[in-house]
């Protein structure tokens, strides 16, 4: 639990502001929301690659469009069909160094 009350009973967060929430909010496989984007490192119409405070994730589909960019919030709007959301962690290895050099040829 990262939430605590103080003695006059105003709660406050335990997590530090350099370290946005990430969260994802999906609607009907159409509209993606993302908080906690540190930065879009790509992106088209089938695949955006983004930096969160989480990790990389990689957003695949169809038709996809940004809808909106607030890194100052870490607040990115994706609209299309989603088929795929992955998270690419560095213990992967060379899986994920093979993703990363399919994607920056």
């Amino acid at each position: 639990m990262d939430q605590y009350y103080d003695y006059n009973g105003s709660s406050y967060n335990n997590k530090s502001p350099a370290a946005p929430d990430h969260d994802i909010k999906m609607r009907g496989r159409k509209s993606l929301d993302i908080t906690g984007v540190k930065q879009v490192e790509s992106f088209d119409n089938e695949e955006f690659l983004l930096e969160t405070s989480m990790g990389f994730l990689a957003v695949r589909g169809y038709n996809l469009k940004m809808k909106n960019l607030n890194l100052e919030q870490g607040l990115v709007s994706i609209e299309g069909k989603v088929f795929d959301l992955v998270y690419l962690d560095q213990q992967q290895g060379d899986k994920a160094k093979g993703f990363f050099s399919k994607l920056f040829k």
